[in-house]
């Protein structure tokens, strides 16, 4: 690479030498310092004229290029130019390296030489530094085709242009009233990369186009409560979508909304267990909320057994969508129907409960022994004049010996009005009393039967049952009768059987119809029915048929098995 632009760079240094004759011939001198002039002013302003003021030779020089192969010797400078050559040559030699390759540099002695022969005319001070600079600025253009270009780094893509959302959607009426319109909708279906900033609602009066924001700044939520309205206008809205890109499209309601409240038909909606009876204690903290519903606000008003409510006992306070009925200490008299009422305009609903407050019940009104015999005593009683505001559930009595005076309860939870006691001890004198009982429990105070029971002694002849003896007598008979059995010689064995009967039977046992009687050799034994025979290491002559008989008054009974006595197994060296 750097030998191409070396003759290039000879061939740019031949046309001075061509100039230099051209100035050998008689010609003005004004005329050739105009010439060289025009490249030296080119540089100061910019260094691309000189770049294409040189581009011609640049061109030329291949054509001239074989002429060349042996450069010419510089023709010496004339003597009042010599002066200025050196002091030009540093100053094309300083710009060469600065902008060219390490050719370049070679090359400057020539220009240097060649400088002082185009301005003979001119003052070398002048024109010999615009000499160089027209030579400077081609060996840059050369050097810069030459050189290898550095490898730039990838210009990152432009960001991608900020765009608005589209159009938030689903926008509509979620309630309103006379001065207040609330909408809800949904977030738009393209937000893009810059994100959403918010909302911005906007209304009109219908018939005109004055759209007028009436929120301060973008609100995040989707749902606003346009407040401040005036009652009976008719208002158009729209929410628009608003981020870094720009404002969206608008979303307006497809009519225009009138401020009115919308009327809705009041009820009141009755809390499940009020819908029976509800019963509380005496004393009892009462609160109870119903919930009603109705557009506006409907009136509320309570009664009492169809009067107005005791504001002084019953504390009533309403909210838009409740009542609350609070009592802070109940008392009986708060018993009674509570009917609720709630108008809207022309339309009311009603509903009642009823409250009733109960407490302990009173003791039975009377209580009276009515008769007594052996044993027993008959009470009768009446119930209670004050049943505490509910109905009675049952009544306890409860006894005490005179003696002692110490009460047991007889009966509990008992319904009926009259009841007999039984099991009283004989000779002892017995109070009575009753208690009444209802939801609350039993009654503080109990009555006391005016009599007393006594239960008198009596004389007793005891006389037991007269009873036929039954005949249990019963001959003899063998519930388990005997089994055959075989034994080893020297091996004790036993032999067992079950008999009962009426006396109690006689037993014998036999061997072979014989009787076995006091044998040592055997061992008898009968208990409670069970007999057993033992025979005590058997030998070759024990085997045969045992019996065994039973006998009584009534009759007898025999029965029998086979026993069979065997050899003990010997093993083949004990034979040998």
């Amino acid at each position: 690479m750097p030998s191409k632009p070396a003759p290039i760079k000879k061939a740019a240094n031949k046309e001075p030498a061509k100039k230099e004759e051209k100035a050998a011939e008689p010609e003005p001198a004004p005329e050739a310092a105009p010439a060289e002039a025009a490249p030296a002013e080119a540089p100061a302003e910019g260094e691309a004229a000189p770049a294409e003021g040189e581009a011609a030779p640049a061109e030329a020089a291949p054509a001239e290029a074989p002429a060349a192969e042996e450069p010419k010797p510089p023709t010496p400078p004339p003597a009042d130019a010599a002066a200025p050559a050196p002091e030009e040559t540093p100053a094309a030699a300083a710009e060469a390296p600065a902008d060219a390759a390490a050719p370049a540099v070679e090359e400057t002695p020539a220009a240097a030489a060649e400088a002082p022969a185009d301005a003979a005319a001119a003052p070398a001070t002048e024109e010999a530094a615009p000499a160089a600079d027209g030579e400077a600025p081609a060996a840059d253009a050369e050097a810069a085709e030459a050189a290898p270009e550095e490898p730039k780094a990838p210009t990152p893509p432009p960001p991608p242009p900020k765009e608005p959302t589209s159009a938030p959607v689903d926008l509509f009426i979620e309630d309103k009233n006379d001065t207040s319109v609330t909408i809800i909708w949904s977030q738009p279906e393209t937000i893009g990369h810059t994100g959403l900033d918010g909302y911005t609602i906007e209304i009109a009066k219908d018939g005109t186009e004055d759209w007028k924001a009436v929120n301060e700044e973008p609100q995040k939520s989707c749902r606003y409560v346009i407040k401040n309205l005036t009652t009976g206008d008719r208002l158009k809205i729209r929410v628009v979508a608003v981020n870094a890109g720009g404002r969206s499209g608008p979303c307006a309601l497809p009519e225009a909304v009138l401020v009115k409240e919308v009327a809705d038909r009041p009820k009141v909606r009755m809390p499940r267990f009020l819908r029976q009876r509800y019963v509380a204690n005496v004393g009892a903290k009462i609160n109870l909320t119903i919930p009603f519903t109705g557009k506006p606000k409907p009136v509320v008003s309570w009664t009492k057994d169809g009067q107005p409510l005791d504001t002084k006992r019953v504390n009533i306070r309403s909210t838009d969508r409740d009542s609350i009925v609070f009592i802070r200490a109940a008392e009986r008299d708060d018993s009674g129907v509570f009917e609720m009422c709630v108008k809207v305009d022309d339309f009311e609903d009603k509903a009642q409960f009823i409250l009733q407050i109960v407490e302990l019940p009173g003791a039975p009104a009377s209580l009276k022994i009515v008769d007594t015999w052996g044993f027993n005593v008959a009470l009768e009683w009446t119930p209670p004049k004050d049943n505490g505001n509910t109905e009675i559930t049952g009544y306890s009595i409860q006894k005490a010996d005179k003696k002692t005076g110490d009460w047991f309860t007889v009966l509990e939870h008992y319904h009926r009005l009259n009841a007999t006691i039984s099991d009283l001890i004989m000779g002892n004198t017995y109070n009575f009393r009753a208690f009444s009982e209802n939801k609350c429990g039993i009654s503080e105070s109990a009555i006391v039967a005016k009599q007393e029971a006594k239960i008198l002694k009596t004389g007793i002849d005891y006389k037991p049952p007269e009873y036929k003896e039954r005949d249990s007598s019963e001959a003899p008979k063998f519930t388990t009768s005997l089994n055959d059995r075989a034994t080893t010689v020297g091996y004790s064995t036993k032999l067992l059987c079950s008999v009962r009967g009426s006396p109690k039977p006689k037993v014998q046992w036999m061997k072979n119809q014989m009787i076995i009687g006091d044998d040592p050799k055997y061992r008898q034994i009968c208990v409670q029915g069970i007999c057993s025979l033992e025979i005590r290491k058997p030998g070759n002559f024990d085997g045969g048929v045992y019996s065994c008989k039973a006998k009584n008054d009534h009759g007898e009974a025999t029965v029998s098995c086979k026993l069979e006595v065997k050899q003990p197994a010997v093993a083949d060296a004990d034979k040998k």
